[in-house]
């Protein structure tokens, strides 16, 4: 077991994810999902000990812009880039804040406001970080692969699918399986950016971005924000939130190991080899032997930011064996009715994906699950075990160059379900209901230290 105290995920806010329009700045997104986890966790800002702000898209301190419009406590503020793994990665520093008693209650918020169209870089004038990773890639091409074309991050993750395909079987059209489940599940999902629901012939017929990948394979760029709110064990009981709060079981942030470059191997590449290690470890500070608890998980958010990377991250978490994964799809092991639930929010191809907030949007959709207020999206059987803590949910949110967060979340021993509790304190269910906040809204989780001059410039 991992060393240090229990953590809980005591409160999570989110906004809708929406095509990128240049409507709502990131500090007004960000108030909005903080302000939905403070009423939700029923506390005020002032509680909040540390806070943790992720994203890629934007100036130094706009951390401290989005969290001032709820009061300048003097707080430790950090900002956090970690490419598609930012969310996730503040969270993970929130938590080993609260786990190693720096902090009884701390903040996790993500968000971004992108452009349309493929990811770029905001610094021209030099090399991007990722550049081995795309030069290995397309090396890979030449010596075995065969060429294959389009932006970079689709190219590399198309790449991946063309090694699983060559060495276990497989094609194209299971990536279309996966990519129409997820858009099916979106339907499901108020704060999902798309609602078509496209069929497996549609995403087929889609426009091709790679030579596996069409558009509806693909995530596209967003703009939204979430948050999430990590406390002891001694706050969750003396504010009376057993009844809502969801034990953080583990929680493992690991980099690239030597195959991603040595190996030639384009699953590498995409972080096939680091999620494997993240998930062993993450396993392993939860109590089980080498290889075991897989079947004592009910739901999964996996970075879906590709349909290829879905196919490859099943047998890397250890749902199934390498060669299994595509048949894991036949036999529709991966939605309602089979043996995991995974994506039930649409995954990142169909609720979006804004880098910074992504990662914490899944830790909120997992949360809603294990607290069964999921409504249309919930998991069945997850509290059909003999253990009435139910089964776990799991959370993988990878980065390239690198960083893979993954998280074990379960009920603790201590839930209860009754009396009041987030979906009172907001007047109704935010698990599967998106509204916007109000003034009164803030108002009433606002620090007493907070500042009207920054608040009337707020636009919810």
């Amino acid at each position: 077991m991992a060393i240090g105290r229990r953590t809980f995920l005591i409160g999570g806010g989110c906004t809708a994810f929406i095509k990128p329009r240049a409507t709502r700045t990131t500090e007004d997104m960000g108030l909005e999902a903080a302000t939905k986890a403070l009423l939700d966790a029923g506390i005020t800002y002032d509680s909040v000990e540390l806070a943790c702000v992720g994203y890629c898209y934007g100036d130094s301190t706009s951390g401290q812009r989005a969290l001032y419009n709820l009061g300048l406590t003097g707080i430790p503020i950090i900002n956090v880039n970690n490419n598609c793994s930012t969310g996730s990665s503040a969270l993970y520093q929130v938590n080993n804040a609260v786990k190693f008693s720096q902090a009884e209650c701390a903040l996790a918020l993500g968000f971004e406001r992108m452009k349309p169209g493929s990811l770029g870089t905001n610094f021209p004038d030099r090399p991007s970080p990722t550049v081995l990773f795309n030069e290995r890639s397309l090396e890979l091409e030449d010596k075995y692969l065969g060429k294959n074309h389009g932006p970079r991050s689709p190219r590399l993750f198309s790449n991946g699918a063309k090694e699983y395909f060559n060495k276990y079987g497989g094609g194209i059209v299971h990536l279309a399986q996966i990519a129409s489940k997820n858009h099916k599940h979106s339907l499901n999902n108020p704060y999902s950016q798309f609602k078509e629901g496209w069929s497996e012939e549609q995403v087929l017929k889609a426009p091709k971005i790679t030579n596996e990948l069409t558009k509806f394979m693909c995530s596209p760029t967003s703009d939204g924000a979430a948050c999430c709110i990590v406390a002891s064990e001694n706050f969750v009981h003396l504010h009376g939130l057993e009844n809502q709060a969801i034990e953080i079981v583990a929680s493992v942030l690991m980099t690239d190991i030597p195959d991603a470059f040595e190996s030639m191997s384009a699953m590498e590449i995409i972080g096939y080899g680091m999620t494997k290690k993240c998930a062993d470890k993450a396993f392993k500070d939860a109590g089980f032997k080498d290889g075991e608890g897989r079947d004592q998980v009910g739901v999964v958010e996996l970075h879906d930011c590709f349909a290829a990377n879905e196919l490859i991250t099943y047998p890397a978490l250890g749902l199934c064996a390498k060669e299994e994964a595509h048949k894991m799809v036949e036999r529709y092991d991966n939605t309602y009715g089979g043996k995991y639930v995974i994506n039930p929010s649409g995954g990142l191809e169909a609720k979006g994906h804004p880098l910074g907030a992504t990662g914490l949007g899944m830790h909120f959709y997992i949360t809603m699950q294990l607290r069964n207020w999921a409504g249309p999206m919930q998991a069945l059987g997850l509290f059909d075990t003999a253990d009435k803590r139910g089964k776990y949910g799991l959370v993988h949110n990878l980065g390239l160059g690198g960083a893979v967060v993954i998280s074990l979340l379960r009920r603790p021993e201590f839930y209860k379900e009754g009396g009041p509790d987030g979906r009172s304190r907001l007047g109704y269910n935010h698990a599967h209901i998106c509204k916007p906040i109000t003034m009164q809204d803030v108002d009433k989780v606002k620090s007493k230290n907070s500042s009207p001059y920054i608040l009337k410039h707020a636009k919810l």
